[in-house]
């Protein structure tokens, strides 16, 4: 967000997040107009960013566990299926309602309300999804560049098996979200750190993570223990984190397409702690000079690329 403000990932990222804690707030006896808010915030969510549209999911998934109850089970002062279908319909018409800045402003632009600017969905990957190398690959593959989100996602199944009635919902919205990015064309995201695609599951991620290292947690004898293990853990793959974003930051490793993982392994150990203390310095005074260096080489590397 610093280096480029015009991208939507953190606003996505805080759009999410607020939807799933209205969504986890709510859920036990959600009122008409709490179904309003849930409403009007997952129209900010999607004006935010288009690819959210998977978490409403979320509300799929405890949809469908409440009209099972209803059809099947019905409790005394537990909404019919005829109430929820009702909320549901209201919670759509104002999505939509919500949505109509987005409609107006693509009809101006591209003469159709429906138009996004990105591939259109005939061309996506619909029959050949990038299944594996979404996440591995070293073109941004999610746990290639990011390990911690494996943990997390871990946690994720932790939390379903544990907590079924949250813990569904929520991988569910993970996998649909995944799946969803798999079918697009430019999967890896062209230009950014990892797969900047799935900033928006930050709330996930950290909800995930917690729960993995609760359970990590509980097969110590002692906390002290256990907080040194974990502490120790996160540290470890924040500094590893750190010194890779440094090196693509810096281009020390291109900034799209696939890297050399040996090159890579090799830079965090030799080159970033030689450069890192020189950079800082110009981050700190000669920022624009820094900026301007940084491009240039973007620029360069940018026109070294063959042609898709």
């Amino acid at each position: 967000m610093y280096f480029n403000p015009s991208w939507s990932h953190a606003h996505s990222a805080f759009a999410v997040a607020l939807f799933l804690w209205y969504w986890h707030e709510t859920r036990a006896g959600r009122s008409t107009i709490q179904w309003c808010v849930l409403a009007a915030i997952a129209g900010l969510m999607l004006n935010v960013y288009y690819a959210n549209a998977m978490m409403l999911v979320v509300l799929a998934a405890e949809a469908a566990n409440e009209y099972r109850d209803a059809f099947r089970d019905p409790q005394p002062g537990a909404p019919t299926a005829a109430r929820l279908f009702a909320k549901h319909a209201l919670f759509v018409v104002i999505v939509a309602a919500c949505l109509l800045p987005t409609f107006i402003t693509r009809y101006v632009v591209y003469g159709s309300p429906f138009e996004s600017g990105y591939v259109a969905l005939r061309d996506w990957a619909w029959r050949s999804p990038y299944f594996l190398a979404v996440l591995f690959s070293a073109n941004h593959g999610l746990f290639a560049w990011t390990p911690v989100i494996l943990l997390a996602v871990a946690g994720l199944c932790i939390l379903w098996w544990r907590e079924p009635r949250v813990g569904t919902p929520f991988l569910a919205a993970t996998f649909a979200f995944y799946i969803f990015i798999a079918c697009y064309p430019d999967w890896a995201g062209i230009s950014s750190y990892g797969n900047r695609f799935f900033v928006s599951l930050t709330a996930l991620f950290i909800v995930g993570l917690s729960v993995l290292l609760d359970r990590v947690a509980t097969l110590f004898r002692s906390s002290r223990a256990a907080f040194a293990a974990v502490s120790m853990l996160l540290a470890s793959l924040v500094l590893w984190n750190m010194a890779f974003m440094f090196q693509w930051g810096t281009h020390l490793v291109p900034a799209r397409g696939p890297i050399s993982w040996s090159e890579m392994i090799r830079n965090q150990f030799f080159v970033v702690p030689r450069e890192i203390s020189a950079k800082m310095q110009d981050y700190l005074f000669h920022r624009a000079n820094m900026m301007k260096q940084i491009e240039e080489r973007d620029t360069e590397q940018l026109n070294q690329t063959p042609e898709r």
